[in-house]
């Protein structure tokens, strides 16, 4: 299994699911995270395999270096087979400023020790660029896990958060006034023009559970028209078709 793309015979790019089952050995919707070490594979794995969605390179979708990859592999999905040629990749992730800020704030603010709060310090960083709330671009089901994440292993950071503003604008808001800036204009939150920019709801189906449901579509609409005897004008199916029948993408 090539760490740098995870991808299916065809070449098309395995589907989250499937990357997850493939890390953790369950589907996301029934992990279990009693634990705060089930909850830290969780979150690992929903990452990685979000970054798998998005094609290219994992490490550089998840704001890792080749080697720190195979480290996070090594340590927290053991059973997970890699090429003995793959463990002396040297390759770096690119990285631009502000995904380099966002890292050096959270790791100023760790709570715990070890390499795994060192790593996830740069995926937060890395997926907060993208453009969903950032629990959804974590690959996480809702906000709630992100908050966990953050008390769990940068707890001085999210202690400030005491208004629950969205944790994108949160951290942006941070680095500004730690830097002297002002960020915002209005004195008080209630009389800004943008307060559901910064409080709105965070809401919604995750990604992965999204893509589930998009690629049952097309097998839900064949069996209505089979089902009902009527003929069915198109039917959209993915022929790169991933592990347990999910498209790939």
């Amino acid at each position: 299994m090539n760490i740098t793309t995870v991808t299916n015979a065809s070449g098309a790019s395995r589907t989250g699911i499937a990357t997850y089952r493939l890390l953790a050995g369950c589907h996301p919707a029934d992990a279990d995270i009693s634990s705060d070490s089930d909850f830290d594979r969780h979150v690992l794995a929903s990452i990685l395999a979000t970054a798998a969605m998005e094609g290219g390179r994992i490490s550089d979708r998840a704001g890792l270096s080749g080697d720190e990859l195979v480290a996070l592999l090594e340590q927290h999905f053991p059973s997970f087979r890699i090429k003995p040629e793959e463990l002396h990749l040297h390759f770096t992730c690119d990285e631009n400023d502000e995904v380099a800020m966002l890292r050096d704030l959270l790791l100023a603010q760790r709570s715990t020790d070890g390499d795994t709060g060192r790593w996830l310090a740069a995926m937060i960083a890395r997926r907060a660029i993208e453009p969903n709330h950032l629990w959804e671009d974590l690959g996480l089901r809702d906000r709630g896990e992100v908050s966990r994440l953050l008390s769990r292993h940068f707890a001085p950071l999210a202690a400030r958060n005491i208004n629950n503003m969205r944790w994108k604008r949160f951290f942006y808001r941070t680095l500004c006034e730690d830097d002297g800036l002002v960020m915002c204009t209005t004195p008080v939150c209630t009389q800004c023009n943008d307060f559901n920019v910064c409080f709105g709801d965070e809401s919604g189906e995750s990604r992965m559970a999204e893509r589930r449901r998009d690629a049952l579509l097309p097998a839900a609409a064949l069996a209505e028209s089979r089902r009902t005897d009527r003929p069915l004008a198109s039917v959209s199916v993915d022929d790169h078709a991933g592990p347990a029948g999910f498209a790939g993408d």
